[in-house]
């Protein structure tokens, strides 16, 4: 294993083996940054009060059961961060415990004979810098490159997988939900799925908090637009070029139940203008514009306190997957390739 990268900008961690050593070995990679953010931080704070315990031992008691593979991750992750168990999988819940969190995304949804799904990550404004593609080769499941923040489990951001399949995700800040699975620990089950049938199988069977993913792999050409939360899923396949910038759209639970913020709206009000005037789709999600929030987030006084940490661009082609990372507002990639 080798550590994460301490170049400026977006690392790199190369990460192999057990549940448990892929555990530690994310949780080394961030311990600094959680250490000297997370603990003191209002969120973390409410999601490890007293009142979440029942709801957080159900779930726990839920993940082992079921997902007893990435719990023993969890646990690793939590000696990696030098930090109890339960408090770093109540941070893995905080999405499932309380409705809005400072997760955002955006993602563009460009169907074809080359379909291609492009994302900002939107998250903590101070773990810039910190966060980091892992490149992992798990013990007994396809190997996968995801982008991960410090203190929590891959699968909730974007990713893609030695199976072929390629993941973007979107917090759904939906009200009214009972969770027995977290939808973090769903997101990180679908990178460990064979199929893309096999992912939609897994976020159709636990009521958790709400996500949307769109998905798609390699030899199939279609995009899918998955919203899920509580225990109720939708699925859509993309036929037009679209964009969906974290709230539901077509989830019936989400649209009778969700918290929209101002920057969620304005964020998809400006991206179908722009997707709809053909704009380019780094073009979409780099940009400033129009009369609300903008879909790139830099600024430190963001209302929903977060930024844009990321920006991948995921092709499907007849030669498999063209992908490229970028952690600037401006300029080429940071790390791109074929896989």
């Amino acid at each position: 294993m080798s550590e994460v990268s301490t170049a400026p900008g977006l690392g790199w961690l190369q990460l192999a083996g057990t549940p448990h050593q892929i555990g530690v070995a994310l949780g080394r990679a961030g311990r600094a940054a959680v250490q000297r953010h997370l603990p003191g931080h209002p969120l973390w704070q409410e999601v490890n009060a007293p009142a979440h315990a029942p709801r957080l031992a159900r779930m726990a008691a839920a993940t082992r059961a079921r997902f007893p593979r990435i719990w023993q991750e969890i646990e690793g992750l939590a000696e990696g961060l030098g930090l109890p168990v339960a408090q770093v999988f109540a941070w893995n819940c905080r999405g499932d415990l309380l409705a809005s969190v400072p997760d955002g995304c955006t993602t563009v949804m460009l169907p074809g004979p080359e379909p291609l799904l492009a994302h900002n990550e939107d998250g903590l404004p101070f773990f810039r810098g910190a966060c980091f593609i892992a490149e992992a080769r798990p013990e007994a499941e396809p190997g996968f490159h995801a982008f991960c923040y410090p203190g929590s489990i891959p699968g909730h951001t974007f990713a893609f997988t030695g199976a072929g399949l390629v993941q973007t995700v979107n917090n759904l800040r939906l009200t009214g939900v009972e969770t027995e699975i977290p939808r973090m620990v769903l997101g990180r089950a679908v990178l460990a799925s064979p199929t893309l049938a096999a992912a939609l199988e897994v976020l159709a069977d636990a009521p958790s908090g709400g996500f949307h993913f769109a998905l798609m792999q390699r030899g199939d050409g279609r995009i899918l637009s998955v919203e899920f939360g509580g225990g109720a899923m939708s699925q859509r396949e993309i036929a037009a070029p679209a964009l969906h910038a974290n709230h539901a759209l077509h989830l019936p639970r989400g649209l009778d139940g969700q918290i929209v913020t101002a920057s969620s709206g304005d964020r998809q009000r400006r991206g179908d203008a722009l997707v709809a005037a053909g704009l380019a789709p780094l073009a979409i999600l780099r940009d400033t514009g129009g009369e609300g929030l903008p879909i790139r987030r830099d600024a430190a006084d963001d209302p929903d306190e977060e930024n844009t940490l990321g920006t991948a661009l995921l092709r499907l082609t007849a030669r498999g997957l063209d992908w490229s990372i970028h952690d600037r507002a401006t300029g080429p990639a940071r790390y791109s390739g074929t896989a």
